[in-house]
Parts: C-alpha cells; sequence; structure tokens
C-alpha cells in the first residue's frame, strides 16, 4: 500500500469516472486501474463496483477512501509544519466563493494576495454553496468564503466581516423620493430576486418576512427571477421595481451615476456574515490565517467593525 495508490482511489471516489480520475492524477487511465486493482488485490477486497456507471465505490471501499483522506491530510501536514518551520509561504489553496460575493470581494484583495505570496498557487472556484459544501467533503476545495451560519459539525466558520443590505430603487417605485428606506418598506412581492439555490436570494425573503406588514399591491405585474445581480439591477435601471444589492456593490455604484438609485436602509439595518469556511481536519490553516489577514486589511474601514446587528442568515 502506497501513499500514491491512497491518492488514486480518493481521486476515483471523487469523480467516479476512471477517465477523469486519470487526468487528475496526471496518468494514463490503465496505469490509475491497474493501480487501484493492486491495492484492492493486497487488501482482499473491492473498493470500487466498476459494473455501475458511473463507477460506484463499495460499502466497505466508502471506509477505506474515508481514511485515506486522513492519511493524506495528515501527510499534508508534514509539509505544512515544514513550511512554518522555515517560515516559507507556498503550497496549492483552491478557494470556493459564492457569486453574489466573489466579483465585489476578489478585486479588493487578490492582487496583493499573489504580489505578497507568489508562491502559493491560489485557485479559485466561483459556485453556489451547496456545491461549495460537496466540494469541501471530497477534498476538491480546501476553504471556501461564503454566507454563515451553516450549522455544520464539521465545517469551521470564521466570521471575516457583516455586510449590510442596500436597497436599490427605480425611478418609479413608490419608494425613490425617500432619502433612506426601513425594513419594513420592503415587500416580497415588490422585489426582484435571484433564482432558487443563490442564499441571497433566501436572506431578502428572511428580511421581509421579518419586517414586512403592508400588503400594497406590487409595482408591476411581470414576475422574473435572475441568475445575477446585476440583470436585476439592470430591471430596476429601466424602470421596474426594485431589488436589495450587498453593500461592496454598492461602493462601486456610488462612484457612477447609477448611484441615484441606492438607498440606504435605517437601523437596524440587516446584514449578512461572510465567512471563510474549512473542514475542521484541514491542515493549511497557516495558508487560511493568512489570506484571511489579506482580507480582512483589504476591506473598508466601517466593514472592518465586528458588530453583528440584525444578520439575516
Amino acid at each position: 500500500m502506497t501513499l500514491v495508490q491512497l491518492n488514486y482511489i480518493v481521486a476515483l471516489d471523487t469523480y467516479k469516472n476512471f477517465e477523469k480520475a486519470a487526468e487528475q492524477c496526471f496518468i494514463t487511465q490503465p496505469t490509475l486501474s491497474m493501480q487501484i486493482q493492486k491495492l484492492e488485490e493486497e487488501l482482499g477486497i473491492l473498493i470500487f463496483d466498476r459494473s455501475r456507471k458511473p463507477v460506484k465505490t463499495t460499502e466497505i471501499g466508502a471506509k477505506i477512501v474515508d481514511q485515506a483522506r486522513v492519511i493524506l491530510n495528515e501527510t499534508d501536514r508534514i509539509s505544512e509544519i515544514i513550511n512554518i518551520e522555515s517560515n516559507e509561504v507556498k503550497g496549492i489553496l483552491r478557494l470556493g466563493i459564492i457569486p453574489t460575493i466573489a466579483p465585489y470581494l476578489l478585486p479588493l484583495f487578490l492582487v496583493n494576495f499573489v504580489d505578497k505570496f507568489p508562491n502559493v498557487n491560489l485557485i479559485i472556484d466561483e459556485i453556489q454553496t451547496h456545491e461549495i459544501l460537496n466540494k469541501l467533503k471530497s477534498d476538491e476545495l480546501d476553504a471556501a468564503i461564503l454566507v454563515t451560519p451553516l450549522d455544520k459539525s464539521d465545517i469551521i466558520e470564521d466570521p471575516l466581516f457583516y455586510e449590510p443590505f442596500v436597497a436599490y430603487i427605480s425611478e418609479k417605485h413608490r419608494l425613490f423620493e425617500k432619502e433612506k428606506i426601513k425594513s419594513a418598506d420592503l415587500m416580497l412581492k415588490d422585489l426582484w430576486l435571484l433564482k432558487e439555490g443563490h442564499c441571497f436570494r433566501d436572506h431578502i425573503i428572511q428580511i421581509c418576512d421579518r419586517y414586512s406588514k403592508n400588503e400594497i399591491p406590487p409595482e408591476t405585474n411581470i414576475s422574473f427571477e435572475a441568475g445575477t445581480i446585476d440583470t436585476l439591477m439592470k430591471l430596476v435601471e429601466h424602470n421596474f421595481g426594485m431589488t436589495l444589492v450587498p453593500y461592496l456593490l454598492a461602493l462601486e455604484v456610488r462612484q457612477t451615476k447609477k448611484r441615484k438609485y441606492l438607498r440606504d436602509i435605517e437601523k437596524p439595518t440587516p446584514k449578512r456574515e461572510v465567512s471563510l469556511i474549512f473542514k475542521r481536519a484541514f491542515v493549511k490553516r497557516h495558508l487560511i490565517n493568512l489570506l484571511k489577514e489579506e482580507i480582512i486589511d483589504s476591506l473598508p474601514e466601517e466593514l472592518k467593525n465586528k458588530r453583528r446587528g440584525f444578520v439575516v442568515g
């Protein structure tokens, strides 16, 4: 039994396909198959059911793969210890980030992080929360930036900042003339939302459920759910309804003529908790801490205050 063989069975368990697993391991498919078969013969068990498509991990095989992940993680810990002792910052960091954070947060810290740590290969994957959790579980990601709380016992949540929601209102909307709006002004039927699967959508619904008591008819009879916040903003700019946007996006908009559509929400202002998350067994803590420091240093001063307030989620 070798570490290389353990890496191969983890790859096949992750991708459920010999061709994809071999590609990820930078070997040929016959080599991957032969090495896994050798390990199975040595252990006297079948780790994978090859008759199934996609390839299925057997019940005993799943236990073997789980232990292989532990062993490989502990092996990585040796490299991490050496890097820390030698004051070297290097390695691969695979980072997931959700679409409603990525475009606004990444530009703040990415260039500085890469310049400061040129020996760190930062691989970023912009995907939704459920995909991030699946990839963390299968070790395809090391860490992620998303909105918490998640309430997952095997995940550590390290809050970075609390980001207010800001209203984006069309000129023909009844709330446009107000300098600021209240959370109670928000009505679900009156707001453009992202499609299901986006936590930003869920948070807006929570805000409306908590505060909205009014039954004013919606401003339009159009029903539409978008895949991006940018699409929702375009609708508002063409005199359709309103939506909510994250604070970091609002900061960018305030530098343009489109700032006329922005309205701050009075206290208690609803916020979302943006966190850096990783598995409890994760070994690259040094890299994670450096990433966290760089992110926090890049934030606007007003977001560095960690007072929670009304946090959705």
